[in-house]
C-alpha cells in the first residue's frame, strides 16, 4: 500500500482559502504571493536556564510598553495593538516580612554583563580573578555590604521572579554582582541563614491576554531584511492594510514583530501566507513559554 503523497502548495493554499473564508480574489492572491517570500527568518527558541533576569524576550516590560514602542501608518491601529500588548503580562507585588536570601539565585542584568550560567556557582566558578574572597562571617558581611549597604540595619531586599523564569528568584539591584553573589553562595554552604525584609513583584504570561491576542491579531517575528525587501513591502505598504510594527528594546536587534489584525481580510491573508513563507508566529511561541512554566 503506497503513502499517501504530501500536499503541495497549491492544494495546502487553496484548503487555507477556503478554510478562512478569503472568497476575494486580493486576498487568495494576497495570501499566494505572501507564502512564496523567502525571508532569513529564525526560529523563536525557549532560552536556557539563567541567572541573568534580562534573558530571551524582556516581557515583563509588557505591562509599560511606551506607545512609540510601536511604528506604522495609522494611530488607531497603533493604539489598537498596543492595548493587547499591555494586557498580555500580568504583574503583582506582595511585602514579605522575613525573606531567606539563600533562596536567591539570579540577577538583574543587562544582556552581556555576564556569561552564560545557570547558578550563582556557575558565574562565580567562572570568573577568573576574584575580587571578593569570603571566610569568615566578617567577610561575608563586608562582602553582602556592598550590594546592600543597610543590610545590618534591616533594610527591604527587592527581588523579582516570572514565570517564564520558572520558580527562580532574582535579585533587583545591578550593582556589585560578584559581591552579592559570594554572599548568597556562602551562606548556602554554610547553611547560614540570611533573612530580610522584602518586596518581591511577580510576573506572569496572562491567559486571558493571550486569548485576546491569539482572537484579535497575527503577531510574527521579522527579520530585519524584511523592511527593506521589496516584495514584502509592496504587499504590505500597496495594499493599504492595517498593521503596526512593534520593536522590543533589549531583545535581538535584527528581530521586530508585525502585528496584522484579524477583523481585517487582506490582513489574515498576508499573516496566513507569512506563516506558510516560515515566519515565527509570537503567539504560538508565548503558549509554549506559559506550558513550560506551568509543566
Amino acid at each position: 500500500m503506497s503513502a499517501t503523497p504530501p500536499p503541495t502548495m497549491s492544494s495546502r493554499l487553496a484548503n487555507l482559502t477556503q478554510k478562512l473564508g478569503l472568497s476575494g480574489r486580493s486576498s487568495r492572491n494576497l495570501l499566494e504571493r505572501a507564502a512564496e517570500l523567502r525571508l532569513p527568518f529564525e526560529p523563536l527558541t525557549i532560552p536556557p536556564e539563567s541567572i541573568c533576569w534580562n534573558s530571551g524576550a524582556p516581557l515583563q516590560d509588557l505591562p509599560e510598553l511606551p506607545r512609540s514602542a510601536l511604528s506604522g501608518p495609522v494611530q488607531d491601529d497603533k493604539s489598537a495593538a498596543h492595548a493587547v500588548l499591555v494586557r498580555l503580562i500580568e504583574r503583582h507585588t506582595e511585602e514579605i516580612e522575613t525573606f531567606d536570601l539563600r533562596q536567591i539565585d539570579g540577577l538583574t542584568c543587562s544582556k552581556g554583563n555576564l556569561p552564560p550560567c545557570a547558578s550563582l556557582e556557575q558565574y562565580l566558578a567562572g570568573v577568573a580573578q576574584r575580587q571578593i574572597r569570603i571566610i569568615s562571617y566578617k567577610d561575608f558581611v563586608k562582602a553582602i555590604s556592598l550590594p546592600l549597604p543597610n543590610f545590618l540595619r534591616g533594610h527591604q531586599i527587592n527581588l523579582r521572579q516570572a514565570n517564564w523564569h520558572g520558580k527562580r528568584i532574582f535579585w533587583s539591584g545591578e550593582q556589585q554582582a560578584e559581591a552579592f553573589a559570594s554572599a548568597i553562595v556562602y551562606a548556602r554552604r554554610r547553611e547560614m541563614e540570611v533573612h530580610l525584609p522584602a518586596e518581591l513583584t511577580t510576573y506572569q504570561i496572562s491567559q486571558r491576554g493571550l486569548k485576546t491576542l491569539d482572537i484579535s491579531y497575527h503577531i510574527l517575528a521579522m527579520p530585519a531584511q524584511a523592511w527593506s525587501h521589496a516584495d514584502f513591502m509592496r504587499l504590505l505598504v500597496d495594499t493599504g492594510l492595517p498593521y503596526a510594527r512593534l520593536s522590543l528594546k533589549g531583545y535581538q536587534t535584527s528581530t521586530e514583530f508585525l502585528m496584522l489584525p484579524k477583523h481585517n481580510t487582506d490582513a489574515v491573508a498576508l499573516g496566513e501566507g507569512l506563516l506558510l513563507a516560515g515566519a515565527p508566529d509570537v503567539s504560538a511561541f508565548l503558549h509554549q513559554l506559559a506550558s513550560s512554566a506551568n509543566a
